[in-house]
């Protein structure tokens, strides 16, 4: 299968007709570039997807034109400012020196350390056609036992109105601030070959036209090798549309197959995309060739006055029936903007459940996430791939973004879990030397997350200090109550 990725991002290289790409893409974890972005979409000045993430540059630029509306100002200034630091041609690069007493245990889309302590130099050069990013790193007593790493990496060019890519970068598909049921940036990201549509032009057909603006990803990508079953892959899909006007509909899929063991030639995958793969009556769980996920979601933004405010929901599906989701789990949210104090603000509120049928129907505990034959479950070096809240849990968030006229920010997020509802676990521990940011039996936490960033010497530093009211008891051992993170970032 290695070989196979290894031939498949060569050969679409070489045989695609190359044109121009700007630069890529504004990635996953930056909660301003989210921020002005979504606030420019829900108030009709932007025409593109704003629950995928990396978002290609394409689809930005179509909304940093000129307007008379004062009230993105100073959305509008920080894309263009964060176009003329990324997207130009040429070399680029960036130091990053991060630390903590201790990872935090919750993440949500706003990116904090992963490890204790970890050094990385990134240079990244564009060009007319291809763009290119080396992001070597180095980490202290690191979680997974990998103390080299090149996360960040990657290779990109285009072919008419799509990108084609393979390296390792963050992903989030999903309206969710907190979380997202399907792929977050909770994990280290995982290598990939993948495709994505450039720019989310609507259809011209009239046939077609009702979809509105869409955009298409797909990804095909490797697990570690210290798993139950080892070198397991993955393969995601995601397409977005706008058939209405500010309404933003997502279908997700991830099936991971393969492996050790395991088969995982091209008519697995396709028995696993067609519902071939589920176990029938008189089978046994060997004949069962993929742990699938698939997610729904839509986010409906729009103006309020000045400001904006959107309405999202997510449901995620562990298994198939009649070719939908089926043993739902729920997302949902409300956030909106306002201007107070000469500072903008970004506010959410969000819902989360991951216990399988807990809203509608008979609960069915230790199913989300989890699979008989890839029992090490939807994880990536020990850390979620989905909700960081991981399966069986159930979550209510607050979170307030403040960026201030100077340029620095404040972020306030206040979070009540209760972390694996039923008390079992069925997540196999492969590897010592892995900490599994899983939560251990059943509890109940109040997490309260405090940040803050500004420019120093320079460069930009991002504190973050995150309190809880309980240690949490986690498959990998148990957190302190606190960790503090501090992360430094210098361009040049």
């Amino acid at each position: 299968m290695r070989r196979f990725i290894t031939i498949l991002s060569a050969g679409v290289f070489l045989a695609a007709p190359l044109h121009t790409l700007a630069a890529p893409w504004l990635g996953a974890g930056d909660a301003r570039a989210r921020h002005s972005i979504q606030k420019l979409s829900d108030r009709g000045h932007l025409d593109a997807s704003t629950t995928t993430w990396p978002i290609n540059w394409a689809d930005v630029e179509r909304g940093l034109g000129e307007s008379s509306d004062s009230s993105v100002a100073t959305q509008r200034a920080y894309l263009v400012f964060e176009r003329e630091q990324q997207a130009e041609s040429g070399f680029r690069g960036e130091l990053t020196l991060e630390g903590s007493n201790e990872p935090a245990f919750l993440r949500g889309f706003h990116d904090l350390p992963r490890e204790k302590g970890q050094l990385a130099a990134t240079l990244q050069w564009q060009g007319e056609a291809w763009a290119v990013g080396v992001s070597p790193s180095v980490v202290a007593d690191p979680a997974d036992g990998k103390e080299f790493r090149l996360d960040g990496s990657y290779i990109a060019a285009t072919a008419g109105n799509w990108v084609l890519g393979v390296g390792a970068i963050d992903r989030w598909w999903g309206p969710g601030w907190q979380s997202t049921m399907i792929l977050s940036n909770n994990a280290r990201p995982i290598p990939a070959v993948w495709i994505d549509r450039k720019a989310s032009l609507a259809p011209e057909t009239d046939f077609l036209s009702w979809i509105g603006p869409w955009k298409l990803n797909l990804f095909l990508g490797q697990l570690e090798e210290e798993r139950a079953i080892p070198d397991a892959k993955m393969l995601g899909m995601r397409v977005t549309f706008a058939p209405i006007e500010r309404l933003e509909i997502g279908l997700s899929r991830t099936i991971m197959f393969g492996g050790e063991g395991r088969p995982e030639g091209l008519s697995t995958i396709w028995d696993a995309l067609i519902g071939k793969d589920n176990v029938e009556e008189g089978e046994t769980a060997e004949d069962d060739a993929s742990n699938q996920i698939a997610t729904i979601d839509a986010r409906y933004g729009f103006p309020l006055g000045n400001q904006t405010m959107g309405l999202y929901v997510q449901m995620m599906g562990e298994d198939e029936a009649g070719y939908l989701p089926s043993r739902k789990s729920w997302l949902f949210g409300v956030d909106w903007t306002t201007q107070l104090l000469r500072s903008d603000q970004q506010w959410f509120v969000e819902f989360t459940n991951t216990l399988a049928e807990d809203l509608i129907g008979d609960p069915r505990p230790d199913y989300a996430y989890d699979h008989f034959n890839y029992t090490t479950g939807y994880q990536y070096y020990g850390r979620a791939i989905g909700s960081s809240f991981d399966a069986d849990a159930e979550a209510l968030s607050l979170g307030l973004l403040t960026f201030l006229p100077d340029g620095s920010n404040l972020t306030a997020t206040l979070t009540y879990a209760n972390l694996n509802k039923d008390g079992g676990n069925r997540v196999s521990q492969p590897d010592d030397e892995v900490f599994y940011s899983v939560p251990d039996g059943a509890q109940k936490v109040a997490i309260a997350n405090l940040g803050y960033g500004n420019e120093v010497l320079g460069g930009w530093l991002d504190l973050n200090l995150q309190l809880t009211d309980k240690q949490i008891q986690l498959l990998g051992g148990e957190k302190d109550r606190w960790s503090l993170s501090a992360s430094w970032k210098y361009r040049f």
